[in-house]
């Protein structure tokens, strides 16, 4: 574990923080060179970008202090809400913030909307390999009890509160980055042949909702007061987005390509 990156001075830098910054590059990068591809200006995709990044830090952090007020924030000086250095984004809750933000951005900027957000896509869940890998040097969102031979250990001292210090648990962090970079290569392949405007976008949602519940299954950071019908929080959540790609991918198979 290295929930701490480096220190400039006195000053921490997180490793959590790091990753979420190289998240957001590495998927500006890929977006942009897949942006030209379709037309679409390099300046274009960074305004999107950005207002993409600042919708995700805003809505996975909104949804992790309202899932986890009781927990961590109730009692507490207020100044902790703003703390996300120190971990706690909810991911659904970015991906809405940044859908919202994003859908804004581009009608501004007078964009193609699916165009657009089937360049985006790929790079969503590519920078989700590396918030992953935050979490991993961070301490969170672990796993559940596991005996398999990929089992880790987080050791005293340095793991977060309320990890289970030493014992063997599930990689779910591994699991749900290298899930996510499957996805980001079938999502980069299906790119060049998809049929619609919207495709890659909705293949997204309903992939991502598959994957990331599948994942959830071997959590071991909830307790029994976030689960609901047997289901965590984000398990839950995926029922509403899968149903949003399947509708997304219906309606928008109807409409012609715009090359």
């Amino acid at each position: 574990m290295h929930p701490i990156a480096f220190h400039l001075g006195s000053l921490a830098i997180h490793s959590y923080g790091v990753m979420i910054a190289l998240a957001f590059l590495v998927g500006l990068w890929t977006a942009t060179r897949r942006g030209a591809r379709v037309n679409l200006s390099r300046e274009d995709i960074g305004d999107v970008t950005l207002w993409l990044m600042v919708g995700a830090i805003l809505g996975a952090r909104v949804a992790y202090v309202a899932t986890y007020w009781k927990d961590e924030f109730a009692g507490q000086p207020l100044s902790e809400i703003i703390m996300i250095q120190h971990g706690g984004l909810v991911y659904y809750g970015g991906l809405i913030g940044a859908t919202l933000c994003g859908m804004l951005a581009i009608h501004w900027k007078k964009m193609p909307l699916w165009k657009t957000a089937d360049v985006l896509a790929p790079s969503i869940a590519l920078g989700s390999v590396f918030g992953r890998i935050g979490c991993l040097l961070n301490g969170c969102c672990y796993g559940r009890f596991c005996t398999l031979p990929w089992a880790i250990r987080f050791p005293a001292g340095q793991a977060n509160t309320g990890v289970p210090v030493g014992v063997p648990l599930h990689p779910t962090q591994i699991y749900d980055a290298l899930l996510n970079l499957l996805l980001y290569g079938f999502l980069a392949w299906l790119f060049r042949r998809k049929k619609f405007d919207g495709q890659i976008f909705a293949t997204y949602l309903l992939c991502y909702a598959v994957t990331r519940s599948v994942v959830e299954a071997f959590r071991g950071d909830y307790n029994a007061g976030h689960q609901h019908f047997g289901l965590t929080p984000a398990q839950l959540v995926s029922v509403p987005i899968f149903f949003a790609g399947l509708t997304l991918a219906a309606v928008l198979s109807r409409r012609p390509l715009v090359k």
